[in-house]
């Protein structure tokens, strides 16, 4: 009877744990279409020939699969990643086949185009992933149909292409061609790495191009496109331009280009600078000097149906009335009393002659490419070309003002960014001096005449000492105020704008506290600072708001964001922030945390941490330690005050000796206060980490308890057997400690 009795107990403790359905799926293999006679599994997929896409998977398991399982059939994308997996098929009726294994049939999506496809086979029920297949050639042939390629996208099949430079041939019958790859042929050889729907063609030859569909479908897919025999460069013929009488012309002339042979079955066009001349299509073309831009490169380029396209070399006219003429000088001149100025021109004219005009009156005498000036006005130069080619051709330069100023007005700003109480330094410049004239309008001279200025930098209305530059560095509070510059040349001194300078002190403002944990209405915590404040506008602030304006030394009455806010010379000095918070007893940490269960005769020690002081107390309220450890070696509940600033946590606890009984399989209970309870050693019980599961002899779960206190069963549980066999697990986070049968005898 005991030996059965523990058979069936192992049964019962086994079904605790019952075994749920395994299953290992296989990699999934190419399996015979019974639809097509004398098929073999497949190698390859070739798809969309006629329409065709219907193949066979052969999917197998091992195991048990539950009656809810689906088996689903999954394909990688082109390089055999399974990320974005497309679902192929879905089987859910083949869970109780004996033979576990089937044929399914599926169809590859229109999209498939590469050559590491792979598949892999998932259930649901259980669930499990195979290992993916080998890779495999998958094609969808949408295209199946011979491609035209052509030069103009036209769609009609040429057979002769001619040109003179470079052509583009295209795919021009397939819609959206750039989605397909293509292999590209030239006089019979593949043209490695030109895969898209275009070809630049610099080459002569025989080109034709198909639709990629990888090594072993694109034989089936007959794309081959027709073949363009191309000629690129000169046709033979070695036609030129007839060198002209002349090439330079002057305004009005004319010259006209010929070709240097002719032929009664060519045609011509001509072009310049690589632009067709529209309806110019004669053995001749006349430059027109008269006709604007007409210089540039001509070129003329004859064709015929027995040869190829082919453009001479180009002839450049140019014109001989593009000179150019420019001014030396700025645009305006400021004119100072008693000074000249000199105005100058450069030019490309051949052989120049020059006038000079002020206020569009020439000036008697002046014909030199240079001008002194000594009154105002605008004024600008008039050049003629000389010589032998084109005589007589002007130009005129561009204007230059020359004005004599009423008055000049400098404007000064900051060098570079500033703010108001935070910039430590700074510096100031000279930005703009404009001539200010009688009409009250503004010209900036700066680039002319800032260097001739003389310069005096005043802060608040008094003279800077040295400095007399256009600029002025400011690096201390003491600097601070409202600066202008003046600014002399001549008999004129300048007007000029105000800029006001605060800089902020880059003293350090420091503040420090007594502690930073708040206890209560009675603790005090004390911020202060070594900055004497006496005499000082000051302010303490918590969480950026005013809270005290008198006291040096601040006694804290709430939790925040402190700190100390100094007035320098207008500027706020801010110090560094002490946060203030409420005690938080979970600072104070044990280890080991919890109650402390040791055999009898042994010890252990506990150390404390997070606190600034320690003092251990034993069960009779005396001092035992001052240090963060405290080694026990008897059982009793010890006390722990831990200090953190001014404030105090209190822990205690509780040391045991180590229970020897071990764990019972038997309790009676009938009421009678003796063995009513499953009471299982200290070591496992009352402890936080340690989780005590009991399930009933059907395997559920009637207690799952972490610091179970030994109170199974209440009071009130019901036991409908007189022997009713029960099962335990004692377990941490990391494995079971112990497990077994607990019989309540009734």
């Amino acid at each position: 009877m005991f030996r059965i009795k523990l058979l069936l107990a192992t049964f019962m403790l086994l079904g605790l744990f019952p075994l749920s359905a395994q299953i290992l799926v296989n990699a999934p293999e190419p399996a015979d279409n019974p639809n097509l006679a004398g098929n073999s599994p497949w190698t390859a997929i070739c798809a969309g020939v006629g329409g065709f896409n219907e193949y066979y998977i052969n999917i197998s398991w091992a195991g048990t699969a539950n009656s809810a399982n689906e088996f689903i059939l999954e394909l990688s994308d082109a390089n055999g990643d399974f990320t974005n997996a497309v679902e192929l098929l879905r089987v859910g009726d083949q869970n109780t086949n004996t033979a576990k294994e089937f044929d399914a049939e599926f169809s590859i999506p229109t999209d498939t185009r590469g050559q590491g496809y792979t598949m892999r086979v998932r259930s649901t029920d259980p669930a499990n992933t195979s290992n993916p297949s080998p890779a495999y050639h998958m094609y969808y042939m949408d295209v199946t149909t011979n491609i035209n390629i052509s030069a103009d996208g036209s769609g009609v099949p040429p057979g002769v292409v001619c040109a003179t430079g470079p052509i583009t041939l295209q795919v021009d019958n397939v819609p959206n061609p750039e989605t397909y790859q293509y292999i590209w042929y030239m006089s019979g050889s593949p043209i490695s790495g030109e895969t898209g729907h275009t070809l630049n063609v610099n080459t002569s030859g025989m080109y034709y191009a198909l639709i990629d569909y990888g090594s072993i479908c694109s034989g089936s897919g007959n794309t081959d496109s027709n073949i363009v025999d191309v000629t690129i460069g000169s046709g033979g013929q070695g036609i030129f331009i007839t060198p002209p009488t002349k090439n330079i012309l002057c305004a009005g002339e004319t010259e006209t280009l010929s070709i240097n042979t002719t032929d009664p079955s060519w045609s011509y066009m001509w072009f310049k600078d690589g632009v067709q001349i529209t309806g110019e299509t004669s053995t001749t073309y006349t430059v027109d000097a008269s006709n604007a831009n007409f210089e540039g490169d001509y070129q003329v380029e004859i064709s015929s149906s027995s040869i190829c396209n082919e453009r001479s070399a180009p002839i450049t006219m140019s014109n001989a009335d593009d000179f150019t003429v420019t001014m030396d000088n700025a645009d305006n001149i400021v004119l100072l009393p008693t000074q000249t100025e000199t105005l100058s021109v450069t030019t490309t004219a051949i052989s120049p002659t020059f006038k000079w005009f002020r206020n569009g009156i020439e000036l008697s005498g002046e014909t030199n490419s240079a001008l002194n000036v000594a009154q105002e006005g605008t004024y600008y130069a008039e050049i003629t070309q000389g010589g032998g080619t084109c005589p007589g051709t002007l130009k005129d330069s561009q204007t230059t003002a020359v004005v004599v100023p009423d008055s000049f007005e400098i404007v000064i700003d900051y060098a570079a960014a500033y703010m108001a109480c935070e910039s430590t330094d700074v510096v100031l410049q000279v930005q703009t001096i404009n001539a200010i004239l009688s009409d009250s309008s503004k010209i900036d001279v700066t680039a002319d005449i800032s260097s001739d200025f003389t310069y005096q930098w005043q802060l608040n209305g008094v003279d800077v000492s040295g400095a007399n530059g256009t600029s002025i560095s400011l690096t201390d509070t003491s600097e601070n105020g409202d600066y202008t510059v003046t600014g002399t040349i001549s008999t004129y001194t300048a007007t000029n704008n105000t800029l006001s300078v605060q800089l902020l002190t880059n003293e350090t403002l420091n503040i420090t506290s007594t502690g930073t944990v708040y206890c209560n209405a009675s603790d005090v915590v004390t911020l202060s600072t070594t900055t004497d404040l006496s005499g000082e506008t000051y302010e303490w602030q918590r969480d950026g708001i005013g809270v005290n304006t008198t006291d040096s030394a601040f006694d804290v009455d709430a939790v925040g964001t402190y700190r100390l806010v100094l007035d320098r010379n207008g500027c706020p000095l801010i110090s560094n922030e002490i946060i203030i918070q409420t005690l938080d007893p979970s600072l104070i940490t044990l280890d080991p945390s919890g109650d402390i269960v040791f055999p009898e005769g042994s010890s252990r020690t506990v150390t404390a941490s997070g606190g600034t002081a320690y003092r251990w107390y034993d069960a009779n309220n005396i001092e035992i330690s001052t240090t963060s450890s405290l080694n026990v070696t008897e059982e009793g509940t010890y006390t722990l005050i831990a200090t953190i600033d001014n404030c105090e946590i209190t822990r205690q606890v509780d040391v045991t000796y180590l229970d020897t009984f071990k764990i019972p399989n038997v309790i009676s209970a009938n009421g009678d206060g003796i063995n009513d309870q499953w009471v299982i050693p200290n070591s496992y019980s009352n402890k936080s980490d340690i989780n005590v599961i009991i399930y009933n002899d059907k395997g559920e779960e009637i207690l799952n308890e972490f610091d179970y206190k030994n109170t199974w069963p209440s009071s009130s549980m019901a036991f409908p057997k007189q022997n009713m066999v029960f099962y335990y697990k004692i377990r941490n986070a990391q494995e079971v400690l112990k497990q077994g049968t607990i019989t309540v005898i009734r």
